[in-house]
């Protein structure tokens, strides 16, 4: 690669992780003639999905288990995992140092000259994300279109093929806006999906928080696309620089989209540019949730220059991103659905509420210090009935209870397959065993993905018995 800045640098990479980022960095920095040296805090076991992918890497150096102290000598240049705090003492020593302290996310940044679609938001982020990817291949320009970021893909070892007409989709977690706050990093088209208090484990406050999904929005200039709920539209934590398009599902006369009934209406200039386009979501993806996603990403790729006649092709032949609210698994009249992916309440919430009455759900997980009142509020209004997961089924258990009038059955799993047996044992009072935790799932599991790969593993073996 024709980076030479790189090319003799002690370069260490801070937490190898299992979703993709650090191999990315740590193989780009190394094919640049980079001198790397890797270290995160896991085992060689738990990392062994990152490691394989490292087998013909030439690293410098790579400590499991804990981090050395002389990882920073000689070093002039750090990449910091996403999941690894800003305030962490070897962050802050690099800091105090003068090093240059990067991401992933930022190295790739720093290289590439395709257009930014910038993705964000507490909830359907990923969703979001794919969608647009998917409208602007429709026909948004003659440039190729990518998708990365949080998403689980690495564009590091794709950058020099990235062309200045080419539009570059990311999603960007608020642990990599945190990151970038500094970098001004900016975005043609951004669009937060939504915000509501999460990740508080890390960031400390909502408005930290806050802070750092906002970044996608700061350094945005009058030229470029703003597009955020229309709830937040008036909310002045969120005024924007750029041209603010709001989406929805209701109409309120502002540039935007929304849903009117079957229709997708499409507003922008104040107005004097419209249209409007039929479009059915296919039961692929169900709920009102998967229609604020279509109608955040059809917003971006209409106002990116896509004809939003294309779109119902598109939502047609649309598979979505797995773990998020799909039927993976049925026997007789009981069906199984996966939506592992609902690590916020607000997620889950929308999931109880699509199967009101029908689902025996499966809450809880990791404590990140969310409110989880609406999410016990729904359990209790919405569920067939419940059992409790984690750290967190105490608190949830206890919330139930205090403002339950109609006897839902409450259970607490003492491990992931007690709680698949007990949500089975209650099929008699409703038709639908919903894994929608509402929690992260560290504890008990990897990340999400293993916590929905076990419940589908479960499901399909429960489904083929006799």
């Amino acid at each position: 690669m024709a980076f030479g800045e790189y090319d003799g640098l002690a370069v260490t990479v801070l937490g190898l992780g299992s979703f993709g980022g650090g191999v990315a960095a740590a193989r780009f920095l190394a094919t640049c003639g980079a001198s790397v040296t890797v270290t995160d805090i896991k085992t060689e076991s738990e990392l062994s999905g990152s490691l394989s992918e490292l087998e013909c890497v030439k690293l410098a150096r790579l400590v499991l288990g804990g981090h050395p102290d002389d990882v920073l000598d000689g070093c002039g240049l750090l990449v910091v995992n996403p999941a690894v705090r800003p305030d962490h003492p070897l962050v802050q020593q690099a800091r105090a140092r003068g090093l240059d302290v990067t991401t992933e996310i930022d190295l790739f940044l720093r290289h590439q000259v395709g257009r930014v679609a910038a993705v964000t938001g507490s909830n359907g982020k990923s969703t979001t994300a794919a969608l647009l990817h998917r409208f602007l291949q429709c026909g948004a320009g003659s440039g190729r279109v990518w998708l990365g970021g949080n998403i689980g893909i690495s564009l590091l070892d794709q950058v020099e093929s990235i062309r200045a007409t080419d539009w570059v989709v990311l999603e960007l977690s608020s642990f990599q806006l945190e990151l970038l706050r500094g970098r001004r990093f900016r975005s043609e088209l951004a669009v937060l999906t939504g915000f509501s208090p999460n990740h508080l484990d890390w960031h400390g406050t909502v408005q930290a928080y806050q802070r750092a999904k906002y970044g996608i929005f700061a350094s945005q200039v009058s030229a470029d696309i703003s597009i955020l709920p229309a709830e937040l539209s008036v909310d002045p934590q969120w005024r924007v620089r750029g041209r603010q398009h709001v989406f929805g599902l209701e109409d309120h006369g502002e540039d935007g989209v929304c849903f009117s009934g079957s229709h997708l209406v499409l507003r922008s200039d104040r107005g004097w540019r419209e249209d409007c386009v039929r479009l059915e979501l296919p039961q692929r993806l169900p709920g009102e949730h998967n229609r604020r996603n279509v109608a955040a990403a059809a917003c971006a790729a209409w106002l990116a220059g896509v004809e939003p006649a294309g779109f119902a092709g598109v939502l047609k032949s649309f598979q979505p991103l797995p773990h998020r609210l799909q039927c993976v698994a049925q026997r007789g009249d009981l069906q199984f659905w996966n939506d592992s992916i609902a690590t916020t309440p607000e997620s889950a919430v929308a999931a109880l509420r699509h199967f009101s009455g029908r689902a025996i759900v499966l809450a809880g997980g990791y404590d990140k210090g969310q409110d989880l009142s609406d999410l016990s509020t729904a359990i209790a209004e919405h569920a067939a009935g419940a059992v409790l997961l984690g750290q967190t089924a105490e608190q949830l258990r206890c919330q139930i209870e205090s403002m339950n009038s109609r006897s839902i059955v409450l259970s607490v799993a003492a491990d992931f397959r007690n709680a698949f047996e007990l949500a089975v044992a209650m099929r008699g009072r409703g038709d639908i065993v919903l894994l929608s935790p509402g929690c992260a799932s560290y504890g008990w599991f990897r990340d999400f993905r293993e916590r929905g790969q076990q419940f589908e593993t479960m499901a399909r073996e429960w489904s083929a018995g006799e």
